[in-house]
């Protein structure tokens, strides 16, 4: 019996399609992911379909039927239809296996469903359903008992586990990917192979794993996966500043270590790429500032070799340049609103949203999420001055543009008034300008001449 879920996906389309997959003689299923999705009742995006059928084969029958078709992925066995603006691939069935020294799979094709879903990455996304042919309804394909452990919720390789990492090491990453997005439990067997074959991972790309752990950072059971992920030793293959973090604060008085800290926030934030990845890393720098003085343990400066750290680490995974400078400067500015216990005077606002820039709320949700003491009143405290300085932001935008704070003349009005060509000099200008602005607020032109005059009687 198919559940409807899991019937409800099979449209006009789907049928029409593995119609004439079996008018020419080969069956259609319905396979991985999809099916798995389709069963939790999760969101069913693209569907993923196998088949016997190579891959010219599968060009030619889907051809006619889709609007568009796209084969970047032929080299793996894989075409694309789009049909009314959904996605459909259909690949071959396969089997691939990595060489010791490549970064990437060696493809071979096969002529069975059960060996296909042997080399997926989990029972669970080893599942297929067999579409219908002529009067017979869908046929679930279950060899390994993928069901048996989604109702489980349960993480096993369909086959040992050394033999499936060992394929594609990138497995090991993409379990704690689903621990993250599922809230399944890898059973022992599945762990501790990670344990054992962690350095196979070096064999894989960059981009690969970035790919993998970015979507292991957005999912609602982060947490966990991230404790599973450093227990396990794999996090010191490709990000060793996290387990890095297993430091105690303060040894005497036996604080929260740092890296329970980190995952607690990580988990507080909400779930985008950025604000997670800076909620990771935005105490990076502590282990290697962390000094015991009379008045106890600190981390001066930890932000700024923080932010440094967070650099390296994402442009060794290939992050793009954006994401990068905006995760360190995330960092960078994460304490900035505890240099102002003294309450936030005007100028304090203005630098600190033109410091921020378009960060603005993700750094002030990462300052709130970074308060994972058990100190009530401190934490109320914190919070009390978030509070604070986001109604003087309001109040200040209602009285200023304070999102754009520039001086009332620009670099090519100083050049004229005072006779200057392109310098380090009117650079030097206009920060003074600037800095006007921000400590006084809005100014007339006449005064900022005034200032420029004034500037070259010193001069």
């Amino acid at each position: 019996m198919i559940p409807d879920r899991l019937s409800a996906v099979l449209g006009d389309d789907v049928r029409e399609l593995a119609a004439r997959f079996h008018d020419d003689g080969h069956d259609l299923y319905l396979v991985g992911g999809s099916v798995r999705d389709a069963l939790l009742g999760r969101p069913v995006a693209d569907l993923d379909f196998t088949t016997a059928a190579r891959p010219a084969e599968i060009d030619r029958i889907g051809g006619f039927w889709a609007s568009t078709t796209y084969a970047a992925g032929r080299e793996f066995g894989t075409i694309g239809f789009v049909r009314d603006g959904q996605t459909y691939e259909v690949t071959t069935f396969r089997s691939e296996v990595y060489r010791d020294d490549s970064r990437k799979p060696r493809v071979t094709f096969s002529d069975s469903i059960e060996e296909d879903l042997s080399r997926r990455d989990f029972s669970v996304n080893a599942m297929a359903l067999r579409l219908p042919r002529g009067g017979d309804g869908p046929e679930m394909i279950d060899p390994f008992y993928g069901l048996a452990d989604l109702a489980g919720g349960i993480l096993r390789t369909p086959v040992d586990p050394a033999v499936s990492f060992g394929d594609d090491p990138l497995r090991m990453l993409r379990l704690f990917r689903f621990m993250a997005t599922l809230g399944f439990d890898p059973e022992p067997e599945t762990r501790a192979a990670v344990a054992d074959m962690r350095s196979r991972l070096a064999i894989v790309s960059a981009e690969r794993i970035r790919n993998e752990f970015d979507k292991l950072m957005v999912g609602d059971h982060v947490e966990p996966a991230l404790e599973a992920l450093v227990d396990s030793g794999l996090a010191d293959e490709f990000i060793p500043e996290l387990p890095a973090l297993a430091v105690e604060q303060d040894p005497i008085h036996r604080h929260k270590d740092v890296l329970a800290h980190t995952i607690a926030v990580v988990g507080k934030t909400e779930p985008t790429v950025r604000l997670r990845l800076a909620a990771l890393l935005h105490d990076i720098g502590k282990p290697a500032t962390r000094a015991f003085t009379p008045d106890g343990v600190t981390f001066h400066h930890h932000e700024v070799v923080g932010a440094r750290m967070a650099r390296h680490r994402m442009r060794e995974l290939r992050y793009p340049k954006q994401m990068i400078d905006e995760v360190s400067e995330l960092v960078f500015l994460h304490m900035r609103p505890h240099t102002y216990k003294m309450g936030w005077s005007d100028a304090a606002v203005r630098r600190y949203v033109r410091d921020a820039g378009p960060l603005l709320g993700d750094l002030n949700q990462l300052v709130r999420c970074d308060v994972t003491t058990r100190n009530q009143r401190r934490a109320a405290a914190i919070a009390s001055r978030i509070d604070e300085l986001e109604v003087r932001i309001e109040e200040l935008r209602a009285q200023e543009e304070l999102d754009r704070l520039r001086p009332p003349i620009d670099g090519n009005d100083v050049m004229r008034h005072l006779g200057l060509e392109p310098s380090r000099t009117v650079g030097e200008i206009m920060d003074m300008l600037l800095e006007r602005r921000i400590e006084h607020g809005p100014y007339s032109e006449d005064e900022a001449y005034r200032m420029l005059d004034t500037w070259a009687s010193e001069h």
